[in-house]
């Protein structure tokens, strides 16, 4: 999924609280020259839009600056808000290009319903939600969907049996369990360790 956000350049010695009662939220775009940054703002409503729509360091967000001879895709990096009322504050973008390779972290979904819950009277104990992997700006996967239809009580799914997309490579190690079936004795036995911490 990519998204379109419009921004302008931040005036000079506009403060961040006048923008933000003007209805604007202040950013900053890193990595369109190197080290260098730019000071933006863009529209509150179109700042909550983006941050419900787009999930950090994962989608890729077309950024228009019509005042800048720029115009590329950036990751959001971070996203401050006011610590009660939970309102924008401040968003980094960080440009990067269709070619780059970048370190992203994907959501893991779990499709079907496993044999060994629905026949078995097991339980699926998913330990991986999310995955870090490595891949070029264009080929960021929105999620990674594992299929647990056919597991049995027993079986587990590591990180290097899972299905990514051409280009794709996981990182950390690839025996790491991500999802597994747990039996009765099993479940028993992680209940009662729960308790006791």
């Amino acid at each position: 999924m990519e998204l379109t956000v419009e921004c302008k350049k931040r005036p000079e010695g506009s403060k961040p609280n006048a923008l933000r009662r003007g209805g604007q939220i202040p950013a900053v775009l890193y990595g369109h020259k190197g080290v260098e940054s730019i000071a933006l703002t863009l529209d509150a409503k179109a700042a909550e839009t983006l941050v419900r729509k787009s999930s950090l360091n994962n989608t890729l967000i077309k950024v228009n600056v019509p005042e800048l001879p720029w115009s590329g895709k950036a990751l959001l990096r971070e996203v401050q808000s006011h610590p009660w009322k939970r309102s924008i504050y401040h968003l980094s973008f960080f440009s990067v290009s269709a070619s780059d390779k970048l370190e992203v972290t994907v959501p893991i979904h779990f499709v079907g319903t496993a044999v060994g819950t629905k026949q078995e009277g097991g339980a699926m104990d998913t330990v991986l939600n999310e995955l870090e992997v490595s891949c070029t700006g264009d080929s960021i996967p929105e999620v990674i969907e594992v299929d647990v239809t056919n597991m049995n009580i027993g079986d587990a799914i590591h990180v290097h049996e899972l299905p990514l997309p051409a280009g794709v490579v996981a990182l950390g190690e690839g025996d790491r369990v991500v999802v597994s079936i747990l039996g009765k004795a099993a479940q028993t036995t992680e209940e009662a360790a729960e308790v006791e911490e």
